[in-house]
């Protein structure tokens, strides 16, 4: 007997485990299709974000970031002690169950909401019908009367640098590593590569990041970037900016890396390249060829602004649609799509998505940034506080960085916060509500802010915007 649903979701990573609970609590008859595996080869939910993205990056940047400061930080507040050592391969087992108590999480949440789990590869045919290639490689059809596309993406691979995932790696090999590399090297200087480079960088190893662009972090506001780049070089990433890698070889245990700079033809050997250069979304076998769905020609599902394909009563959400690769995003894409099949006028306002790369100091923005704003002829003002003034930072010792508050010069309405420094997601969450509705620099000035907190950086960077902080003097306008 064919199975049938109100909505079928091909994928269970953040965008697609989300819609389906939120899909099953409006009283939708709700499977999820996912085909990934751990290594005991038992089904994993919530796709690269859980298994192998977000959740265990930041679970190596935490202990990393503990054992540099053990090292190089206690001193300062009167701890003494001698002989700091990491056990690489106790750090990778924390991620790791770290990783299964949330991946079995994602599944008892199915299981408490009434969702399907379904193992098994998922492709779209005609007609709304899902077609199930089982592990054992028997094929069901599925029918539905919705269907969300939610299959996510995987790291972009160069010909310069064919992965092995022993010498070189991707993403994913990259935090499975059991000794620390003495000359580690990383392609790619975004959000990936930096937060990877730091891991290693800060238990020893000697990173040097090619990046094939003249400017850092293009998409940060060029204070911010300028301040990042100035910090992780002070750190110990060896930055090398207009650096394209050309070729690769591979001699036993170590890579020879040759790749074009302003001065010529270079090569660099390493002990591990990290490749991380970007990721593409996947769609291989994903469509039938009469499915009906248009993929444009970098390979993402065509979709409208609320994540509706060309088919009616198809959705294409998170990584594998336009827009930033972000698990917050398509979170929220999900959401959304569930609410509108239920005939609510949901929406996301895709202009106010926060960015965050989880360095340190972390690395956060939302809106517009000054650059931009300028090019688009937008006159504004601009209110900046350093950390090096916040009195909870200095408590802290961690003052490195700053606020910046970009607000509309006729207006006065905020179009964008820029944050480097301690707890930089956070404090651009706050700035984040705010601009949600439609808050001005003066409007986040007269806010009472508890004292001490790092979000008192906030709120003086706001004050800044007008000339009115309190704990920094303020530029004289012109």
């Amino acid at each position: 007997m064919t199975q049938k649903f109100d909505l079928v979701v091909i994928g269970a990573g953040p965008g697609g485990y989300v819609a389906a609970i939120k899909a099953a609590q409006l009283g939708l008859s709700t499977a999820c299709i996912e085909k990934y595996t751990d290594k005991e080869g038992k089904l994993a939910l919530g796709g690269t974000c859980l298994n192998v993205g977000c959740i265990p990056s930041k679970a190596l940047l935490d202990s990393s970031w503990k054992f540099h400061e053990a090292q190089d930080g206690f001193a300062i507040h009167g701890i003494n002690h001698a002989g700091v050592t990491m056990d690489v391969a106790a750090m990778v087992g924390r991620k790791a169950n770290i990783v299964k108590g949330l991946t079995s999480g994602v599944a008892t949440l199915f299981k408490a909401n009434g969702v399907t789990s379904l193992q098994g590869h998922g492709k779209l045919l005609a007609g709304k019908k899902v077609e199930l290639t089982k592990p054992d490689g028997t094929v069901e059809v599925i029918e539905a009367e919705n269907v969300i596309l939610a299959s996510g993406s995987r790291p972009i691979d160069i010909p310069p640098a064919p992965v092995d995932q022993n010498v070189i790696v991707d993403s994913t090999g990259a935090l499975e590593f059991q000794t620390v590399p003495k000359r580690l090297g990383v392609i790619g200087a975004g959000v990936i590569g930096l937060e990877l480079g730091s891991v290693w960088s800060r238990l020893g190893a000697e990173v040097t990041v090619l990046e094939a662009l003249d400017t850092f972090l293009m998409a940060a506001d060029a204070a911010v970037s300028k301040e990042a780049l100035k910090t992780l070089t002070k750190q110990g990433l060896d930055i090398k900016l207009g650096a394209r890698v050309t070729g690769s070889k591979v001699n036993g245990e170590e890579v020879v890396v040759t790749y074009t700079d302003a001065n010529g033809e270079q090569t660099i050997t390493f002990d591990k390249l990290i490749v991380a250069v970007g990721r593409r979304p996947v769609t291989t076998d994903l469509l039938a060829a009469d499915s009906g769905v248009t993929i444009d020609e970098r390979g993402f599902v065509f979709v409208d602004d609320h994540c509706a394909t060309s088919v009616p009563g198809v959705y294409a959400i998170g990584d594998v649609v336009r827009g930033m690769m972000l698990a917050h995003k398509a979170s929220e894409e999900g959401i959304m799509v569930v609410e509108r099949i239920k005939g609510h006028k949901a929406q996301i306002n895709y202009d106010l998505i926060p960015s965050v790369i989880y360095t340190h100091p972390e690395i956060a923005w939302v809106g517009k940034t000054e650059q931009t704003l300028k090019a688009e002829g937008v006159e504004v003002n601009v209110g900046t506080f350093p950390f090096a003034a916040s009195g909870r930072a200095m408590a802290a010792n961690d003052t490195g960085g700053f606020v910046k508050v970009i607000a509309d010069a006729k207006t006065d309405r905020v179009l964008g916060v820029h944050v480097i420094g301690p707890s930089a997601a956070e404090l651009v969450q706050q700035g984040a509500i705010g601009m949600e509705f439609g808050t001005s620099a003066e409007d986040l000035g007269m806010m009472v802010f508890s004292h001490p907190t790092l979000s008192e950086a906030l709120h003086e960077a706001a004050l800044a915007v007008n000339g009115g902080a309190i704990h920094i003097a303020n530029r004289k306008k012109r």
